[in-house]
């Protein structure tokens, strides 16, 4: 993980800053946990649904937290780390033998290297995994029915049809279908419901119990049938993944489904907000790096370092909701994903460099 910083400096300045991230970022995740736990306490008792279940699904979500508190844990981690330079008056020393604070957040900024990786890492193999058992878990608990294994509802859109499924039964089988098939001009030709289907490994499904109601010009046909062969636009792998949130997919299964809805002319605005928010993870962990300095490197007089780096880590936490603001206004304003994901941390990229030279001039 050291390899990358080359010189002693680089890892002295780095290990002080990553023991401070991985501090920060541990008591974040364990705080958000906590309030996840109590928010799970709410359902404990409905079917089967006990306090060992709610905290085996508290601890198998935490993964996905780590991805959520990491730039807001990697300012307060330089802001602590660098602050103790700072009181210990190594700060000084540096700067004294010719050492720049740019070399200094440097050091800082290449420790971001390893922790995106790993961040990476987590995001692609631990968190599905992780997520679609803690779902499946807690919806085996508080069903009333031992073998009832109940997943999200979910739309998906492909060859001119929009499939709803009410509840699938692991990657085999699904209850409560709807498919709407559409002409090129956009008018309805059928629409099919099934009780129940059973899904083969080929994409074919099979559906039992099923109404299908045939519209041909002004011609309207219904029919019952006891079953119905159907080529599915959607494979077992996308159905695993697409039961599960936006946030907890693979980012290149993410990455992946959003290029394909993007080729077929497809609308997918939530899973596309969801691909930009990863993808603006690692910048928004540079500006955070890179907003720390002003703060610790130029305190205006009559406040201790102590009190500006209170001030940055205040600094972080907001920009942290305006970034969560943004994704929301995102979705109310029909605003680009990449500008409204991107566009925070840009700014506070800018701002920080100017602060930083305005206190160098």
């Amino acid at each position: 993980m050291w390899s990358a910083l080359a010189t002693p400096l680089d890892r002295y300045i780095a290990t002080a800053a990553f023991r401070a991230f991985i501090l920060v970022a541990g008591a974040l995740t364990a705080l958000f946990s906590l309030l996840e736990f109590v928010e799970q306490l709410a359902s404990v008792g409905e079917g089967r649904y006990s306090l060992l279940d709610a905290f085996i699904y508290v601890l198998l979500t935490a993964p996905s937290r780590v991805l959520q508190v990491t730039p807001v844990s990697m300012l307060i981690g330089c802001l602590l780390a660098l602050g103790a330079f700072g009181r210990n008056s190594e700060l000084t020393a540096l700067r004294s033998v010719g050492i720049s604070e740019s070399r200094i957040i440097g050091s800082v900024l290449k420790l971001a290297v390893p922790i995106i990786l790993v961040l990476f890492l987590i995001a692609e193999f631990v968190v599905p995994p992780a997520q679609e058992l803690a779902q499946t878990q807690r919806a085996a608990a508080l069903s009333t029915s031992t073998t009832d294994r109940d997943y999200s509802s979910f739309w998906a859109q492909g060859e001119h049809q929009y499939l709803n499924v009410q509840r699938f039964r692991g990657s085999e089988g699904a209850e409560d279908i709807d498919i709407y098939a559409f002409a090129d001009d956009g008018s309805l030709t059928s629409f099919v419901h099934a009780d129940q289907a059973d899904i083969h490994p080929d994409g074919t499904w099979l559906l039992v119990g099923v109404l299908r109601k045939t519209i041909d010009g002004s011609d309207f046909q219904t029919e019952r049938l006891a079953s119905l062969p159907w080529r599915s636009f959607v494979s077992s792998a996308q159905i695993q993944l697409l039961t599960l949130p936006p946030e907890a997919m693979p980012p290149v299964a993410l990455f992946r489904y959003v290029r394909d809805l993007a080729r077929n002319h497809q609308q997918g605005l939530r899973y596309e907000q969801e691909l930009w928010r990863k993808i603006s993870i690692p910048l928004s962990m540079i500006a955070m790096i890179m907003a720390s300095a002003p703060f610790v490197f130029a305190p205006p007089r009559g406040q201790s370092i102590g009190q500006q780096i209170t001030i940055g880590a205040i600094v972080g936490i907001v920009f942290s909701l305006f970034q969560q603001i943004a994704g929301h206004l995102d979705l109310l304003l029909d605003l680009n994903p990449a500008a409204a994901a991107l566009v925070p941390s840009l700014l506070l990229m800018g701002l920080s460099v100017y602060l930083f030279r305005r206190a160098h001039r």
